[in-house]
């Protein structure tokens, strides 16, 4: 199950990567204690910790592990109560929130983050409730899908923001590839997510850490922004 297990070792050798998971469901943790695990990671690493979170979608992983899943319709309700959680926890000296699954009363986080706020990404590829989501809280958003599929995303994306008032070149917006085994191929799928509007790509389980050196020169160049 994706979480940020690993993004502490991460932190220690790298300077200027962004750490985060892939997308955290929010079936896994309580938000309080996400919100802390998450603020720690951007205080060892001086600031560059992400909160990537989803309705999650793995029901015989959950069953694996003897982890509730409840249906998607709560799921998603949880995921905005979650964030709200989280939020106040990154911003508010002490967090008071009731809702009608999760609370927390007068909860510190502390030490605060670097930033005195935790970048949200909201990851998933609904139309309905995920986009809508990402249009009103979110900071990015990550998606997946060929160039065609992305600009249908991305296009919907814009409508769930004017309804929401808010300007859509304030949501940093990226495509999940998984694996990357031809480079070549990853700069021409690049290239052509970048035109259909996307900000940028995660390149997930490279099945060589030695190569993604290589693959982040690719997307660099692909995504100079």
């Amino acid at each position: 199950m994706p979480d940020h297990v690993y993004d502490p070792a991460l932190a220690a050798v790298t300077s200027s990567a962004a750490l985060l998971a892939l997308a955290s469901p929010v079936t896994l943790r309580a938000p309080g204690i996400l919100a802390k695990a998450v603020t720690t990671l951007d205080i060892v690493s001086g600031g560059r910790a992400v909160l990537s979170v989803g309705a999650g979608w793995d029901a015989a992983e959950h069953e694996a592990y003897g982890i509730g899943f409840p249906g998607l319709g709560e799921r998603f309700d949880r995921l905005e109560e979650e964030r709200a959680i989280c939020r106040a926890l990154f911003r508010d000296e002490q967090a008071t929130f009731t809702g009608k699954f999760y609370a927390v009363r007068d909860a510190y986080n502390s030490p605060r983050p670097v930033r005195g706020f935790i970048p949200v990404l909201v990851a998933g590829n609904g139309e309905k409730r995920t986009l809508d989501l990402v249009a009103r809280y979110a900071d990015a958003c990550n998606v997946f899908g060929d160039p065609a599929q992305v600009r249908r995303k991305l296009d919907v994306l814009d409508r769930h923001c004017e309804r929401a008032g808010r300007d859509p070149a304030e949501i940093t917006r990226t495509v999940v590839e998984f694996d990357a085994p031809d480079l070549g191929a990853l700069a021409s799928s690049a290239r052509a997510l970048a035109a259909a509007g996307a900000d940028g790509m995660i390149v997930a389980c490279p099945d060589d850490p030695a190569r993604i050196a290589a693959i982040g020169q690719v997307l660099a160049e692909s995504f100079p922004g």
